[in-house]
């Protein structure tokens, strides 16, 4: 019986890939305020998003967030869902800025974009369409006149599709990739999972750190990072689904939140409510889930034109960040 409960609470462990939410979470089960050890975290606001740096220091904050070591970088801002050039421009402006520091690169270093995820699947086709729009330069270095190759970095992008349609493990495309142009830099696009449904097409991610192709919904793929490509490699990703069982885990936290309350103390309801323990959600939601929806992931009925505007967004981003020398207007010299 304890090894059921062990396995039914591993299966519906809350997921998210995002770092502000690893954090949350690894708040909840402190009792002394403040951040987990080994965690730096510092926040800006303004009119138009949230910007929040997690820095993961050491070992032992790595081990707490379930994360590795390294920066997350994450934009908050409800407005990515809706038509507001205006907001999209200093959105484009800070992520742009954020993906410059976090790469390093140097003026003439090589770069490439990789657009991961299932081009025929729209919650998971954000990468592809940012690839689309990515302006590659590489194969214009020897045509350009002299004094614009100086402005130009070289930039390729590819999007290997999923092992699904390929049959091959996404990481083995981009390593031998790699291995054979040999880029100074690796920019990985994918979809992500979030905890909160409020974060869905609402946020951002950079980190440093890389990512592994699939995790958001539960079919991590081998890891793309400095460490198994020999190159430095940024990861971006956009929450675009939520998992059925997270969605249902925090529903019911509310819910007995609510319930508490509502209910009056030392009753014995309410005591029943204060000892509902995690094993006790996880058993309800196995009830609820199984069979029928226990591997769902839930995304927004608007994601095919949310999705595109991310994409554009985040391309413009990445644009701007390779090719600071040139301006929006110059893009389109290179079609």
């Amino acid at each position: 019986m304890e090894q059921k409960d062990k396995q039914t609470a591993e299966k519906f462990t809350v997921r998210t890939d995002l770092a502000i939410e690893a954090r949350e979470i690894a708040r909840e089960g402190r009792e002394e305020a403040g951040e987990p050890d080994g965690v730096q975290v510092e926040t800006s606001h303004t009119k138009d998003y949230e910007l929040t740096r997690v820095h993961i220091l050491t070992e032992q904050g790595s081990q707490t967030m379930g994360k590795p070591m390294g920066s997350y970088i994450t934009l908050e801002a409800q407005k990515l869902k809706e038509n507001d050039p205006e907001s999209h421009s200093s959105i484009v402006a800070v992520l742009s800025k954020e993906l410059q520091h976090l790469a390093k690169l140097k003026k003439q270093g090589t770069a490439l974009v990789v657009g991961l995820g299932n081009w025929n699947i729209t919650p998971d086709a954000l990468g592809p369409k940012v690839v689309s729009r990515i302006l590659v330069t590489r194969h214009l270095r020897d045509t350009l006149p002299e004094e614009m190759a100086q402005t130009v970095r070289p930039v390729a992008a590819v999007s290997p599709g999923v092992m699904g349609i390929t049959g091959i493990e996404t990481g083995e495309i981009v390593k031998g990739i790699v291995e054979k142009m040999h880029p100074d830099l690796v920019i990985a696009i994918d979809a992500l999972a979030a905890r909160k449904t409020s974060r869905i097409n609402a946020a951002i991610q950079l980190s440093d750190t890389g990512l592994a192709p699939g995790a958001g919904v539960g079919n991590k793929r081998k890891m793309l990072s400095e460490e198994t490509l020999g190159v430095p490699v940024i990861a971006i990703g956009v929450p675009t689904v939520v998992d059925a069982a997270t969605l249902v885990n925090d529903t019911m936290d509310r819910m007995l939140t609510e319930m508490r309350s509502q209910t009056e103390e030392h009753s014995p309801f309410y005591q029943m409510l204060m000892d509902m323990e995690s094993e006790d959600k996880y058993g309800l939601i196995t009830e609820l889930l199984t069979p029928a929806a226990e591997n769902m992931f839930v995304t927004p009925k608007e994601v095919d034109a949310v999705v595109d505007r991310l994409a554009d967004i985040i391309a413009k981003a990445v644009n701007m960040a390779m090719q600071p020398g040139l301006t929006e207007e110059d893009w389109s010299l290179f079609g």
